[in-house]
């Protein structure tokens, strides 16, 4: 369902204030283009939208309302990315530029596959990443599918994340031109197809150069905190959010089981203490472990009896893991060659290390085992590891299991 904000053209404000250094040499020839362009009602998306506009396209902007904000603790509400706050930040926005806003209701969809997800796999004693599986499974395939209906061929975001051609036209995703706001992590997941139509008209800048951007536009937004969390958890409280969720839908019992109290021991079996439910806990968790144990100790299993194993930082060393729901955007996975053929990170902000990945199965259950150059720490089931060579990212995965 698309809903309109309403009526965005003010022609009588007259055009928007020249910016100084407004970068769009960046983008490809847009002019005349119609592009729907994804507005959370941040800096980001609201200055890809006024680049875009710079640059001649015809923008439309889409607000997508993913989950009701009123489920919310209330203090947090105001905080997500969903909320009537900045859904108005964003069509404030789309006015002051001159171009129409819609909301998209993505509630149903998103709650589907995403947060129905997450549930389930803290409750397996796994750590998920919403943000790669919104990307892959609903806001871009869901985006390029509104926006076909809207008349526009092209969707544009304020990732951080560069897409060029490569030879013979070839979609390339790249790293962001900011290595402190790279965002190209996340976007593992989503075709070459989608890739091929998609835009990221603030990946070649910092994001100093997007603020300064949008306060010489003179966009409210221009000094607008952003979201460092989960855009359904806002409040950061992950705990809170699996019980008030555990206790509105039916779960396994097994499910049930790890958000009930439970033993907390060591590595070789001593008992340290009660946790509160073991679906709580992420490998590698160092704080809130609620033991004294002398000398630091981490999260380094979750065994399936609702039990959280401590041990020292480097029992959480592995030097190889696999991977499920392996997809190459690169078109092909690496050759598995020799390791230090390509890079692999585990984490959004963790330090790359050279790997060799071996690709197994077949396209319709892919999965790759990822062999290190040298050890990481905490490899967690859930996350994602992706694969780079150079600044270009060549496909991705979700880790199944650690070895070694």
């Amino acid at each position: 369902m698309i809903r309109p904000a309403g009526s965005n053209h003010r022609p009588d404000r007259g055009p928007l204030p020249a910016a100084r250094g407004i970068a769009v040499s960046a983008l490809p020839d847009v002019r005349g283009r119609r592009v729907v362009v994804a507005m959370s009602g941040g800096v980001d998306s609201s200055v890809a939208a006024a680049l875009l506009a710079r640059a001649g396209a015809e923008v439309v902007g889409v607000t997508m309302k993913n989950f009701c904000y009123s489920r919310l603790p209330e203090e947090s509400a105001a905080a997500s990315c969903c909320s009537l706050e900045a859904i108005e930040d964003a069509r404030r926005v789309a006015a002051r530029i001159g171009f129409p806003h819609y909301v998209l209701d993505f509630e149903e969809v998103f709650g589907r596959a995403v947060i129905d997800d997450f549930v389930a796999e803290y409750a397996a004693g796994r750590t998920p990443n919403p943000c790669v599986r919104c990307n892959r499974l609903v806001r871009f395939p869901h985006l390029h599918a509104r926006a076909q209906a809207l008349g526009a061929d092209l969707v544009a975001t304020g990732h951080y994340a560069r897409m060029v051609r490569g030879a013979g036209g070839r979609p390339r995703l790249l790293r962001g031109a900011d290595p402190d706001k790279d965002q190209a992590y996340y976007l593992w997941g989503i075709t070459r197809k989608l890739l091929d139509r998609t835009l990221f008209p603030v990946g070649h800048l910092t994001k100093r150069a997007v603020r300064a951007v949008a306060a010489e536009l003179g966009l409210e937004v221009a000094s607008k905190p952003e979201s460092m969390e989960v855009c359904f958890i806002p409040d950061g409280d992950v705990r809170g959010f699996l019980e008030r969720e555990a206790a509105a839908r039916e779960m396994s019992p097994a499910a049930l089981a790890r958000l009930r109290p439970g033993p907390v021991v060591s590595t070789s079996g001593e008992v340290l203490g009660e946790h509160p439910g073991s679906a709580f806990f992420t490998i590698g968790q160092r704080r809130g472990l609620g033991v004294a144990a002398g000398a630091p100790r981490y999260v380094v299993a979750l065994r399936d009896a609702n039990t959280v194993v401590l041990g020292e930082r480097d029992e959480l060393l592995a030097d190889r893991f696999e991977l499920e729901q392996v997809s190459w955007i690169a078109g092909s996975a690496p050759d598995g060659g020799q390791a230090g053929d390509v890079l692999v990170q585990i984490r959004h902000r963790q330090r790359p290390v050279r790997a060799r990945v071996i690709p197994r199965g077949t396209a319709g259950a892919a999965g790759a085992t990822v062999e290190l150059a040298e050890p990481l720490r905490a490899v967690a089931p859930g996350q994602s590891a992706v694969v780079y060579r150079g600044d270009e990212v060549l496909g991705g995965g979700v880790i199944r299991s650690a070895l070694g």
